[in-house]
């Protein structure tokens, strides 16, 4: 996936480059890049690639934990939600 896809607004590029950032920062960042990606990117794809792109270069940054969070829930599948979650199939 083309990294510009993947942040398109620069956000977890960015989040690497702030020194003594806070995991708490970081999840609000990872936040505002989730609601930026554009209809159709597959998430848990962007997160996958941006950890393979950042992670290695920069092994003890708190985004890594935060992204490595964010790729786990986005493969965790299960309850939905609004109606479909409360009403029973069957």
């Amino acid at each position: 996936m083309e990294s510009n896809a993947a942040d398109p607004k620069g956000l977890i590029r960015e989040s690497y480059r702030i020194d003594g950032i806070r995991p708490e920062e970081c999840r609000s960042i990872f936040l505002d890049w989730a609601l930026s990606l554009a209809e159709g990117v597959e998430t848990k794809t962007a997160i996958a690639g941006l950890l393979q792109q950042y992670e290695a270069a920069n092994p003890d940054h708190p985004m890594n934990q935060v992204l490595r969070d964010g790729l786990a829930a986005a493969k965790a599948t299960g309850r939905r939600g609004g109606r479909a979650g409360r009403v029973a199939q069957g």
